[in-house]
């Protein structure tokens, strides 16, 4: 596979950055729209797609780490390398425990986890009522609820905050960053 190079990104760097980037902006906006609107029919897509998205999430962890992290297109502050440090943490830490915390939470609450109709954890049904579930381990699935939720916040936030990282290393710095993760070498 062909590495980073300073003025350039490998293709695996694009695709795996452009496919986890699109899913968890999708999953975080399904995410919140079902939160709000309380549209539980999303949920199996939401967990079938969160499900997935965690494998390909941990590829793209395996390659940061085994190919680095990119050389800065410029010359910046120390401020801003730290700004830039957090954020981009953020967003690798956030993308690998949101899929962990909503498996937990599904799971742990009794729900089961069903990927695109396959089971890969099985509901548990309450006898007296099959409509409703009974929790496996209810303390850990509402820590796993409330992880979650927080996990979303903190990863909107980071996304937003790259958005914008972005956007000034175009528009204020001139310096490519942007049109790199694009395809385009600088």
């Amino acid at each position: 596979m062909q590495r980073d190079t300073p003025n350039k990104f490998s293709p695996t760097t694009l695709a795996l950055h452009w496919i986890v980037g699109l899913m968890m902006i999708t999953l975080l906006a399904i995410g919140v729209f079902m939160v709000e609107t309380k549209a539980y029919a999303l949920y199996p897509w939401h967990k079938s797609f969160g499900f997935i998205i965690f494998f390909i999430v941990l590829i793209r962890v395996f390659w940061r780490v085994t190919n680095g992290w990119p050389t800065p297109a410029g010359k910046y502050s120390q401020i801003e390398h730290l700004l830039a440090k957090v954020v981009h943490w953020a967003l690798i830490l956030g993308t690998v425990f949101m899929p962990i915390s909503g498996a937990i939470m599904s799971t742990m609450g009794g729900h089961g986890l069903m990927v695109f109709g396959m089971e890969i954890v099985a509901m548990n049904p309450d006898p007296a009522d099959p409509s409703k579930v009974i929790p496996h381990i209810a303390a850990i699935a509402s820590f796993a609820h409330a992880c979650h939720s927080w996990l979303g916040y903190l990863v909107i936030a980071a996304v937003v905050l790259h958005i914008v990282g972005a956007l000034k290393h175009h528009i204020i710095d001139k310096d490519g960053t942007l049109k790199r993760i694009f395809g385009a070498k600088i």
